[in-house]
C-alpha cells in the first residue's frame, strides 16, 4: 500500500488517540477477565525489526509504553515468528523466555499466555496476560476467548498503524504531501461518484510525480 493509499484509507485523520485508547481498554479488559498482574499489547514495528509496548494494564503500567525490544527476543517474540498462540504456566523451565528482558521492564513473571495478532495473515504484534491464578486451570474456551481479545487488538493495531502513516504524509512537504491533504478532503465527500472520480485522478497523478 503506498503512502496515498494508507493516507486515504485510514480514514479518519488524526484519530491516534483514540486508537491508543481502544488498546488500553483492550489491555485492562483483558487483564481483568483473566485476573492477571498485568496485560501488555505489542506494535511489530517492521521498519527497525523491534517489539514496542503500545498498550499496558497492570504491573508496568506507568512506564512501559514506548519501550523496546528486538521483535525475535523472548516468548513474544516466539508468538510474533511462528505466528502461534502459546500459554507458559513455568517460564523459569521454558527456554523461550527471556529473563534478561523481563528485568529489563522491572517485572519478572512467572506464568503468561499470547497470542499473535494477526492482520490478513501478517502478524503485527502480539497480545500477553501475565501471571493469572495458579490455581485456576487454562481451558480451551480461555484460549477462544484470548483469541477474540488478540482480533480486537488487531484491528486496533492496524487503524493505529493507519494512522500515523497518514499523519506522516500529511505533515510532510511536496507535491504528494499535498496530494495526500486533497485525498483526505475528497474522503469526507457525500457525492459517490464525485469522490470516486476524484480518487481516480490522485491515483494517477501519484503515478506520474513518483
Amino acid at each position: 500500500m503506498s503512502d496515498l493509499e494508507a493516507a486515504v484509507a485510514a480514514g479518519v485523520l488524526g484519530a491516534e488517540e483514540g486508537f491508543r485508547s481502544l488498546l488500553q481498554s483492550t489491555v485492562e479488559v483483558a487483564r481483568a477477565i483473566f485476573a492477571g498482574r498485568a496485560a501488555s499489547i505489542f506494535l511489530l514495528d517492521e521498519e527497525r525489526d523491534e517489539l514496542v509496548f503500545e498498550a499496558v494494564a497492570g504491573e508496568g503500567a506507568n512506564t512501559l509504553v514506548g519501550q523496546r525490544f528486538p521483535s525475535s527476543t523472548g516468548v513474544a517474540g516466539w508468538v510474533l515468528v511462528t505466528r502461534q498462540p502459546l500459554v507458559v504456566d513455568d517460564l523459569s523451565a521454558d527456554t523461550r523466555f527471556s529473563r534478561e528482558a523481563a528485568k529489563s521492564t522491572g517485572y519478572v513473571p512467572k506464568s503468561l499466555m499470547a497470542v499473535p495478532l494477526l492482520v490478513e495473515e501478517s502478524a503485527v504484534g502480539v497480545l500477553e496476560v501475565l501471571d493469572r491464578p495458579s490455581d485456576q486451570p487454562f481451558t480451551l474456551a480461555e484460549m477462544d476467548l484470548l483469541g477474540l481479545f488478540g482480533g480486537q487488538a488487531a484491528i486496533g493495531l492496524d487503524l493505529l498503524s493507519r494512522a500515523r502513516r497518514a499523519r506522516n504524509v500529511l505533515a510532510g512537504q511536496g507535491r504528494l504531501a499535498g496530494l495526500a491533504r486533497l485525498a483526505a478532503r475528497l474522503d469526507a465527500d457525500d457525492d459517490d461518484e464525485a469522490r470516486d472520480a476524484g480518487f481516480a485522478l490522485l491515483q494517477a497523478l501519484e503515478r506520474v510525480l513518483r
